[in-house]
């Protein structure tokens, strides 16, 4: 049986709270064993917040998040979609940058991360899939 929600949001700094409470919740909800959803609430804010500063978008644009959970597969996969097209990459932040480090962060914590043109030419989605720790199970 696969879990699937999906939240939307305006675009204002507050939704990377927002969203983080969210699949906290939701997490526990489908017993997702702690450290990974501590995992994918960090990498989630992470993604919202770069789709904040840097996608460029015009104002009214929303940012959609969705997280699906497989269980055949024991795959927790996190989506942040929003309307520019702008596709991300990484930045090589020094040792005194205060910024840069998200999508580091990403590469090196989940399983398996890219980035995809929405359906219809419009924006973009990041995502990225966490399995569980080995030991564990959903």
């Amino acid at each position: 049986m696969n879990h699937e929600v999906e939240w939307h949001f305006n675009r204002h700094p507050r939704i990377v709270a927002r969203a983080r409470s969210l699949l906290s919740v939701q997490a526990a909800e489908w017993k997702i064993p702690d450290e990974m959803a501590e995992t994918g609430v960090l990498l989630l804010s992470e993604l919202v917040t770069n789709a904040l500063r840097h996608g460029g978008c015009a104002p009214g644009r929303e940012i959609w998040t969705r997280a699906l959970l497989d269980d055949a597969a024991e795959r927790l996969r996190i989506e942040v979609s929003d309307a520019c097209n702008s596709m991300p990459h990484a930045r090589h932040a020094s040792s005194d940058d205060e910024t840069g480090r998200g999508l580091a962060l990403v590469e090196a914590l989940a399983t398996r991360w890219g980035a995809e043109p929405r359906p219809y030419g419009i924006g973009k989605t990041v995502w990225f899939e966490l399995a569980p720790v080995c030991g564990s199970s959903l």
